[in-house]
């Protein structure tokens, strides 16, 4: 294995005087050389007044020119250089490697702004532009040296560079735009901005783009790539006479994901009194603008949450339809498999149409890569057996994913415990089919929680354990998830839906069984009247839909585990099939 050295990290004050006297605070010898006259990476910050931080992260091949700019040009027309320079407590680290060129430089900036834009002590990070690289000479070297680079700031400031693995785990990460994306991603990326360009170009209205794929696919991570590459774009001073001051919004019909998005949004500098309304839930954006006020762009996630019929504050008949009517382009990422609740349904002829068209313009694009779940392919297979074709094959070996059959509930809690506690592990939490009652904002008749019961077993569903006023302010910002108390509660589908967890313990409840030889699916069993209650279609028919949302509520809890699936099922039959799977018995 290749020895790879250790990182050059000078911390200075960021002033004018400090960088004229650089060489002598950096040194002689390798750290004159390679932080002085080789590409450098640096971090300026600046604690505020509420003990966040502000963050500007940049690369350059002559540090002291760059800063001495940063001092004294950028402040006449920068506010965040404004804000920097005449803070008293703004510093610099100073980064340099043996290996650095240009192509490393710009890969370590980018990933610096993916971790620092995720840290909860930072409110702003500055200089936001994506810096992905292809292949270079030194690019297999990437990750072993930024994890050199961030432990050894990690150990200089704690608040400033957590663990790597504690980032790594907020929902913030999971959904920045700093990812590096995969050649299908970008590929994926090209086509629509292309496609905007055109329609925008051409002053077309109501224009569909349809990004489809799996479960962990990376829509989520295209979808925030993009928001945030057309917010460049669109920027005075972009040099696209086609994007330029042009108007986007990011959509979702999910709390949890609406707060994670605002939050990067604020981060990022996208959302600001000016543009408050830039990530924003459907009903009240189209509530706000009618038909005659078009939005050049409209980026929907989770679209499959979008309802297909009035609801509460919602008095049209399909939100898609009337954001096609309120933009010129809308950029819907579904999947039909990840629909819960009857006002989400579409009917089979109607879904199709769309898709139709979407594909005669060009603008159907599917993922087919599996970014999340870290197994081989025999065991996304297995997974995707039981989901769509509702069987159960021997469960194959994997090293890289732990997929277990537990006996009891109580021994799958334990292991996902455990798993919880290792830093190393990462998150892990228990989910469950909604299969226990559960009523939102109300408490059951002896006043204490709803519950998920399984013999002995008892665990309450999410969001109900008590915190303190401390934690509770904390925990306005975090998913469900990486709120600590959660461990101690059981996690819906409605919960956990757009988010992953590095290990998934899932009770199959009793709306699943397996007889005659297939997985069947139980609505007598199920509390989720979402699911179970009937749906109008057009014709004025009603009719139930449940076979099809039971069937996508248990896709998505079997696909939230990054790195493991533990299971265990109530029903007798089903629970004995999984358990002959795992011995290899079938």
């Amino acid at each position: 294995m290749k020895k790879i050295s250790a990182p050059l990290i000078c911390e200075i004050d960021y002033e004018k005087e400090a960088i004229l006297n650089l060489e002598k605070l950096v040194g002689k010898g390798d750290h004159a050389k390679y932080l002085l006259r080789f590409p450098t990476v640096y971090i300026v910050n600046n604690q505020e007044h509420n003990n966040k931080y502000a963050v500007y992260v940049g690369e350059t091949t002559d540090i002291k020119r760059r800063s001495l700019e940063h001092l004294q040009i950028d402040p006449e027309h920068r506010e965040d250089w404004q804000r920097l320079v005449a803070s008293k407590t703004t510093k610099m680290f100073l980064i340099g490697h043996d290996h650095f060129n240009k192509s490393l430089a710009l890969d370590i900036e980018n990933k610096l702004m993916h971790y620092l834009s995720s840290v909860d002590a930072i409110s702003f990070v500055y200089n936001r532009r994506t810096n992905q690289q292809n292949e270079y000479y030194t690019s297999d070297e990437m990750d072993t040296i930024f994890s050199k680079i961030w432990r050894n700031l990690h150990m200089r400031n704690k608040e400033l560079f957590p663990l790597e693995q504690v980032i790594r785990d907020s929902a913030l990460f999971k959904a920045s735009p700093f990812h590096k994306l995969t050649r299908e991603q970008f590929d994926a990326q090209d086509m629509i901005i292309m496609k905007i360009e055109e329609a925008l170009n051409r002053e077309k209205e109501g224009q569909l783009i349809l990004v489809s794929g799996e479960a962990g696919s990376g829509k989520t991570v295209l979808m925030s790539s993009l928001f945030y590459e057309l917010f460049q774009l669109s920027a005075k001073t972009s040099d696209n006479p086609i994007l330029r001051n042009s108007s986007q919004c990011l959509l979702v019909n999910h709390d949890q994901q609406l707060t994670v998005y605002q939050q990067i949004a604020k981060k990022l500098g996208i959302l600001s009194k000016r543009n408050p309304k830039v990530v924003d839930k459907p009903t009240p954006f189209i509530t706000r603008h009618t038909t005659d006020e078009k939005t050049d762009v409209i980026i929907v996630d989770e679209a499959h949450l979008l309802w297909t019929q009035g609801k509460q504050a919602y008095q049209g008949q399909n939100q898609l339809k009337d954001l096609l009517n309120r933009a010129k382009v809308v950029v819907a990422i579904f999947d039909q498999n990840q629909i819960l609740s009857r006002e989400q349904y579409w009917e089979n002829d109607e879904l199709l149409e769309v898709i139709h068209q979407a594909n005669l313009a060009g603008n159907y694009i599917k993922l087919h890569d599996q970014l999340r779940i870290n197994g081989n392919a025999e065991t996304v297979n297995w997974i995707r057996d039981v989901v769509d074709k509702q069987r159960i094959m021997n469960i194959p070996k994997d090293e890289k994913y732990d997929l277990q059959v537990f006996r009891s509930p109580e021994q799958m809690y334990e292991a996902i415990k455990k798993k919880a506690k290792n830093e190393k592990s990462g998150i892990s939490r228990i989910l469950a089919t909604f299969d226990w009652p559960y009523v939102d904002k109300g408490r059951p008749e002896n006043h204490n929680n709803w519950n998920v019961t399984v013999g002995d077993f008892q665990l309450p569903w999410n969001l109900q354990l008590p915190v303190s006023k401390e934690l509770k302010f904390k925990n306005r910002t975090l998913a469900w998830a990486e709120q600590p108390q959660t461990i101690g509660e059981v996690g819906s589908t409605f919960t956990i839906q757009g988010f992953d967890l590095n290990y998934a313990g899932v009770i199959i409840g009793p709306s699943v069984k397996y007889r005659r030889g297939k997985i069947i699916f139980d609505a007598n069993e199920s509390k989720n009247k979402k699911a179970t209650q009937r749906r109008t279609l057009k014709s004025g028919e009603k009719t139930y839909v449940y076979d099809q949302l039971l069937k996508n509520e248990l896709n998505v809890l079997l696909t939230r585990g990054v790195n493991g699936l533990y299971l265990y099922a109530v029903d007798d039959a089903l629970q004995e099939k999984l358990l002959a799977a795992q011995r290899g018995d079938l």
